[in-house]
């Protein structure tokens, strides 16, 4: 069984890779969605949205460079093109939107699909004995079950 420098097998290491790729994808997709509602939010609930979304922006420009790095230390080579990141993605875009319960839901719907993501990468990180990439799904996960519970408070549900 071959095994990388990390002590990780191989071919379990590079499903890793494309999956965290996946999810790189389509946190940059999820960002761009935040900047666009943080730009274009209006009404009565304009300043507390434009702040709750820059705080959510700035949150996952964090995660994005953690699930960057987390690939370069498992020897992969991080997305990095709009194009890679269109293409390998499954978080919606969102263009135009100004409604607050239109924003909120799809800030939802986008963490929701990223759990799916992150749920996934858990289950081979765990299986693979890759505690670091386990490690950060975990936080992850935690954090936005948390947000959706919020979000979905906010929403009145």
């Amino acid at each position: 069984m071959n095994k990388t420098i990390l002590g990780l097998n191989q071919q379990e290491n590079l499903i890793l890779v494309d999956k965290l790729n996946g999810l790189l994808a389509n946190f940059q997709i999820y960002y761009q969605n935040l900047r666009g509602l943080h730009w274009n939010i209006k009404g009565k609930n304009f300043f507390e949205l434009h702040v709750k979304f820059e705080e959510f922006y700035t949150d996952s420009q964090v995660k994005i460079d953690d699930i960057a790095e987390r690939i370069l230390t498992l020897q992969g080579k991080p997305l990095h093109t709009f194009l890679d990141y269109i293409n390998n993605s499954s978080v919606l875009v969102g263009k135009g939107i100004s409604n607050d319960i239109e924003a909120v839901e799809l800030v939802v719907n986008s963490l929701s699909e990223l759990l799916k993501i992150e749920r996934d990468i858990l289950k081979i990180s765990d299986e693979a004995n890759d505690e670091g990439t386990n490690s950060m799904m975990s936080d992850f996960i935690a954090e936005q079950e948390k947000t959706i519970w919020m979000l979905n408070s906010w929403l009145g549900r």
